[in-house]
C-alpha cells in the first residue's frame, strides 16, 4: 500500500538531472500531468489573478506540440476556466478535480452525479452566500464543485466563519477538504484527480500504460495527493511545498513553485526537437 513520507528535495535543474538520471528517454513517450494553480502558476490573492509567467507559458507550449509528449492539465478549476487559463488547444484537460474531462479531440467524460446531489448544489451555494460570503470571504461556484475562499477574512473571526462554511457544505451532503486558505466542497463520490489520471492514461495508452510510457505528475495541493497515491510506483511525482516536514505520496518535493519551470526545462532538454 502506498504510504506518505518526507520526500527528497529538488530545488534546481541540476537536482533533476542528478536525482533522476536516465528516467526520461527521448524515444519513450512521456505523459505529463500537471496541476495549474500553485504548480504552473503561482498562487494569487484571488484565483482570477492567477496566470502563468511568460517563460512557463513558452515551455509548456513547446512541450505540448512534441510528438512524444502527451500533456494533460488536471485542475480543481472548472473545465472551461482552466482551458482559458492555459490556452493550449489539442491537449487533454480535467476540471473540477477530474469530474469533467475533455480530450484534445473534444471527446468528453463527465462523471454522472446522482440527481439528489445535483439538486442540493444550488441551495448550498445560496446558503453559503447568505451566511459566510462576508468579511472578505467569497464563494467560487464551479457548477459541480465550489471553493470557499477565506484568505482575506480577519484572523480573529476566520476560524469561526470557516467552521460555519464547513457545516453548511456538509449539511448538503458534500465533502470538504482543506486547500490554500480555502475549503473545497466536492460531491461524496469515489472520484478524484487520481481516478481521473488513471482513466486518462488508460484511455490514451491502454490498460498496460505503465509498461509503455513514462509518467510525470506535479501538484501543490492536498487534492493532488490522490493522484500521487494512485500513481506511486508507476510514475515520478512532485509535490510543491515550502514545508520540509510535509508528508506526501510524491516521490520528490519541489522547494517552491518556480522550480516547476526547472522541471519543464529538464523535460525539454531530453525531448529536443
Amino acid at each position: 500500500m502506498p504510504e506518505k513520507r518526507i520526500a527528497p528535495l529538488i530545488s534546481s535543474l541540476e537536482d533533476f538531472e542528478c536525482q533522476l538520471p536516465g528516467y526520461l528517454n527521448e524515444k519513450t513517450t512521456l505523459a505529463l500531468l500537471l496541476d495549474y494553480d500553485g504548480t504552473l502558476a503561482a498562487i494569487a490573492d484571488n484565483p482570477k489573478n492567477t496566470f502563468m509567467n511568460v517563460d512557463m507559458e513558452k515551455l509548456l507550449n513547446r512541450l505540448a506540440v512534441h510528438p512524444k509528449i502527451f500533456l494533460c492539465i488536471i485542475s480543481g478549476r472548472g473545465l472551461r476556466d482552466v482551458q482559458s487559463r492555459v490556452g493550449i488547444k489539442g491537449i487533454t484537460y480535467a476540471g473540477n478535480h477530474g469530474l469533467e474531462i475533455e480530450s484534445g479531440n473534444g471527446t468528453r467524460h463527465d462523471y454522472a452525479l446522482p440527481a439528489e446531489l445535483q439538486n442540493h448544489f444550488a441551495p448550498m451555494v445560496k446558503e453559503l452566500i447568505d451566511n459566510v460570503q462576508k468579511n472578505g470571504a467569497w464563494i467560487e461556484d464551479k457548477k459541480v464543485t465550489l471553493t470557499y475562499h477565506y484568505r482575506d477574512v480577519p484572523a480573529d473571526i476566520s476560524e469561526e466563519q470557516k467552521k460555519l462554511a464547513v457545516r453548511i457544505i456538509e449539511s448538503h451532503g458534500f465533502r470538504t477538504s482543506q486547500a490554500h486558505e480555502a475549503i473545497e466542497a466536492k460531491p461524496p463520490v469515489n472520484w478524484n484527480k487520481g481516478e481521473a489520471a488513471l482513466l486518462i492514461l488508460k484511455d490514451r495508452f491502454g490498460d498496460n500504460w505503465a509498461d509503455q510510457i513514462k509518467v510525470i505528475f506535479a501538484g501543490d495541493d492536498n487534492t493532488d495527493e490522490d493522484a500521487m497515491r494512485l500513481l506511486q510506483a508507476s510514475s515520478k511525482s512532485f509535490r510543491i511545498s515550502v514545508d520540509p516536514e510535509i508528508q506526501t505520496y510524491a516521490d520528490f518535493r519541489l522547494a517552491q513553485q518556480d522550480v516547476v519551470e526547472d522541471l519543464l526545462k529538464w523535460i525539454r532538454n531530453t525531448y529536443t526537437d
